[in-house]
């Protein structure tokens, strides 16, 4: 086809296709869509009147009309996107929901709980939300989405009435570490907290901030360890960053001996590492001198830190189970929620406390 042939005036359309291409509208919306029984001869005939004519695909917003979605869902994370993506955790659950959401033809909408995105929970063109990790302040926002009928999925979140929930048994595995501890005769332990919110700075666990607390999560993992240890304290943390870990390590340990604790109980690997760099500074040795363990199971970089004491938690099939449980739920297939369970793993960063001075 010349130049001179080529539609002169607005988008190119997949009719103006179809007929360069000497088929039908349906065959040449096939052969995009890949959905049908089309030839690979016939697939490349209207591939190469699509590129003659400048013609990219149809239109996603006609589809939408025709599917009557907008084929989104929306990834609602508790943090900013920049703090979000330092956390392996956070992208392995990503991964998940891709893994189930893309093959589905889903896009994701990354939104977070802080800032002006809030309100696009309210009119953001939206077919379901997920919810990773928010805190106890998103109520009013999910009961909005809740009534444009959009459903609502979340990850690690406390119960709310609407929302399926994804769940993690944080408060028993912080447990299981804990017991872990005090089995082998720990008694001076510490926490290193993931940010508890409203307000993000370092600062000691205190009766009034855990009251306070939004972050449901962290606020879980810390009563699991309450159940052993009683109304242990620590530092909380602006994140799980292993320079975090680093700055509560310094604020525990840089004290006299007789007011360190023997151990630490790092609510995130990444946390750990970082406690264990600040004691390595410190002159400590882990375990000799300091027990660590974190929370998480992913692979930390830091040598030191490699063989952690952790729970492994399925971060990857949490976020493949929320998107199967959306899909059901636009499908309105019957779908429950569910909980998935951390295991265990016994490193070399743990032993018995040391032995009191002389």
């Amino acid at each position: 086809m010349s130049p001179a042939e080529k539609p002169d005036v607005g988008r190119p359309t997949l009719a103006a296709v179809a007929r360069a291409a000497g088929v039908s509208a349906s065959t040449a919306s096939l052969a995009f869509s890949g959905a049908g029984p089309v030839s690979p001869a016939t697939r490349d005939r209207v591939l190469a009147a699509a590129a003659e004519l400048g013609y990219g695909g149809p239109d996603p917003r006609a589809r939408s009309l025709r599917r009557g979605r907008s084929g989104i869902v929306g990834a609602v994370i508790e943090s900013s996107l920049s703090d979000a993506f330092r956390d392996p955790v956070n992208v392995a659950m990503l991964d998940g929901l891709a893994d189930v959401t893309g093959p589905a033809d889903y896009s994701l909408l990354l939104l977070t709980e802080t800032g002006p995105e809030r309100s696009r929970l309210i009119d953001a063109p939206l077919d379901a939300v997920v919810l990773f990790g928010c805190s106890l302040r998103l109520d009013e926002s999910v009961a909005v989405v809740r009534r444009r009928g959009i459903p609502v999925v979340s990850i690690e979140a406390r119960a709310m009435e609407g929302v399926l929930d994804i769940g993690l048994d944080n408060l028993d595995a912080s447990r299981t570490l804990a017991r872990h501890l005090h089995d082998l005769g720990h008694r001076r332990v510490a926490v290193v907290s993931l940010q508890l919110g409203p307000t993000r700075a370092l600062g000691p666990i205190t009766d009034e901030r855990v009251a306070s607390g939004t972050t449901y999560i962290a606020l879980q993992r810390l009563a699991g360890v309450r159940e052993v240890f009683g109304r242990v304290g620590g530092v909380v943390t602006e994140g799980s960053w292993t320079s975090e870990g680093y700055r509560a390590g310094l604020a525990l340990l840089d004290v006299a001996p007789a007011d360190r604790p023997t151990a630490v109980i790092a609510q995130s690997d990444l946390l750990a590492s970082g406690v264990i760099a600040a004691a390595a500074e410190l002159g400590l040795e882990v375990p000799r001198d300091l027990s660590v363990v974190g929370f998480d199971g992913i692979r930390l970089d830091d040598p030191r830190a490699a063989d952690l004491t952790t729970m492994r938690q399925p971060a990857v099939e949490k976020g493949r189970a929320a998107g199967r449980a959306l899909l059901d739920l636009l499908s309105g297939a019957p779908v429950e929620s569910t909980s998935f369970t951390s295991t265990f793993r016994r490193g070399s960063t743990t032993g018995p406390p040391p032995l009191p001075a002389d």
